[in-house]
């Protein structure tokens, strides 16, 4: 408040209700503008982080299991379901889910040759439930969420692949190449990310597009989510 000497009059500076409320409405248009920008920014920096640390916690396990069993970590060495009895001795802290404890598997089409997931997960373009068997070798929940699904069947032309679920299988949003990650094990015993050169699923048309309603679409994204800055910006909605 300040007082003109000559006048003698007192004025005093400051906002009506009326432009408090236009200032907060603008407020309010920008925060609803930008927030869902922000919140999915940061989800997206969560799932990257979680990806690259489940990186190197299944390549550490790998190259310790390879380190104490004198052996190369590969289908040869260990065919069928001796894998997961191995590999999940080293996590601490872990839940042993077995078969299907945690992820629920079903066998109900007579026609299947392996159980099938249930109806929680979807692929890449979300156009379909994951359906197939590339999980159901045995599970395992570790104590941060992480939730990882070993493929070893009976056909070495797929060697062993480990899934992982980044953020938990009750987490969304559930879906290949979102937060479910697959990881190849090379012959030669070393963990690669799915889709790059050398692994099983390489074409993105097929197994990483957001146009493919392949039953493996979302397979091949790992590598693209591994090598491409703004892979998690571009997911399919």
């Amino acid at each position: 408040m300040t007082k003109n000497a000559f006048l003698g009059l007192t004025r005093t500076y400051g906002f009506t209700l009326a432009e408090v409320l236009i200032t907060l409405g603008i407020i309010g248009v920008v925060a609803a503008m930008t927030l869902p920008t922000l919140i999915n920014n940061i989800k997206h920096k969560e799932l990257n982080t979680q990806l690259k640390k489940s990186y190197s916690v299944l390549s550490q396990a790998i190259l310790r299991m390879g380190e104490d069993t004198g052996l190369t970590i590969n289908y040869d060495n260990f065919p069928d379901k001796t894998f997961i009895l191995t590999f999940k001795k080293y996590f601490s802290g872990f839940g042993d889910c077995g078969h299907s404890a945690c992820e629920v598997l079903d066998k109900s089409d007579p026609s299947a040759d392996d159980y099938r997931l249930s109806k929680r997960y979807k692929t890449y373009s979300k156009s379909r439930y994951l359906e197939n068997s590339l999980f159901d070798e045995g599970q395992i929940m570790l104590t941060d969420s992480m939730f990882i699904m070993v493929q070893n069947s009976d056909l070495k032309e797929y060697g062993i692949m480990i899934s992982v679920d980044v953020n938990g299988l009750n987490k969304l949003p559930n879906a290949w190449g979102h937060d479910i990650f697959t990881f190849a094990v090379t012959d030669k015993g070393k963990l690669l990310p799915m889709g790059a050169p050398g692994t099983k699923f390489t074409s993105m048309n097929e197994y990483c597009s957001a146009s493919s309603s392949h039953q493996w679409n979302g397979a091949a994204c790992t590598y693209r989510a591994l090598t491409e800055k703004d892979y998690f910006k571009n997911l399919p909605k």
